[in-house]
């Protein structure tokens, strides 16, 4: 099993300077992978976690990140796909997986929060079917020439997106979800699922289970976990001492788990925009360091 890393993009260490520190690090380290998340907007009536309310654009940080590294991976967990065009999100990805020497990884993901969907004119309805068609544009504009889409939500004049993506038939797109529908989708359509940090992990064999029925190549299906790591007491899956979080992740990799990245912007301790820099990345360069594969 793979392991990786959440970048600092979220509260007090989400700074130029850490960002580019953590992500050389990581990559010296042996880390696997490098991760963001979207965040776009916080109403100021809802009350979300502390991870939330001081985010970093995910695809600007990773281009930050492929400018201070030269292997490691660069995934977003995930992009809200029915807030930007998918023939934008094509052309910005294409040219980060250009810029990084093929790679990125493309996380999709459909969304939940009303006020981001609201500010971004965004249609919650039938979100599924959007899913799905968005994928096969992004696809098209990566892959044909020339490329044209003529479908229920979106359309696409032939047309051609130059440059192409580096990897070959562009960045591999993984899809979240929690609902069996949703797990389904990223088993048939995707490279692979990708887990929430709300995820029951004692469950995670099931929603695996789900996702690889659905896909044409079970063996293939990559199965990428965010991983909510707490040092200190233990009160689940990767909390506790170091050696227990190690031992949690051999057991994730144990219930099919392919890909494994340990994100400390869910640390309160971290991902919080009230506590001192200083704190916050003292706090994570010494998990990052305890934890490197």
């Amino acid at each position: 099993m793979r392991i990786g890393l959440g970048a600092p993009v979220s509260g007090a260490w989400a700074t130029p300077e850490t960002l580019a520190e953590v992500a050389a690090r990581a990559e010296e380290l042996g880390y696997d992978s490098l991760w963001t998340f979207q965040r776009l907007l916080v109403g100021v009536d809802e009350r979300l976690d502390t991870v939330y309310q001081s985010v970093l654009d995910p695809l600007l940080s990773l281009t930050f990140a492929a400018a201070h590294t030269s292997r490691i991976r660069l995934g977003v967990a995930l992009v809200n796909l029915p807030f930007v065009s998918p023939a934008y999100l094509a052309k910005q990805a294409a040219t980060l997986d250009v810029l990084s020497g093929g790679r990125l990884d493309l996380g999709l993901g459909t969304g939940w929060s009303r006020t981001e969907f609201t500010a971004t004119g965004a249609s919650r309805s039938r979100r599924g079917a959007r899913a799905e068609e968005y994928v096969r544009v992004l696809r098209t504009l990566w892959q044909d020439d020339p490329a044209s889409f003529d479908g229920e939500f979106y359309t696409v004049p032939p047309s051609r997106m130059s440059p192409r993506p580096v990897q070959q038939g562009g960045p591999p797109i993984l899809l979240g979800g929690s609902v069996p529908a949703a797990l389904e989708r990223a088993g048939r359509l995707a490279a692979g699922w990708m887990s929430r940090s709300a995820t029951d992990l004692d469950r995670i064999a099931e929603d695996i289970a789900v996702v690889r029925a659905a896909a044409p190549d079970p063996d293939a299906v990559r199965v990428v976990v965010r991983g909510v790591v707490r040092v200190g007491a233990r009160t689940g899956r990767l909390t506790g001492s170091y050696a227990d979080i190690r031992a949690d992740a051999a057991w994730l990799g144990s219930q099919g788990v392919t890909e494994l990245y340990y994100d400390l912007n869910w640390d309160e301790a971290i991902g919080n925009p009230d506590v001192t820099h200083t704190a916050a990345t003292t706090r994570a360069t010494e998990i990052i360091e305890a934890l490197a594969p």
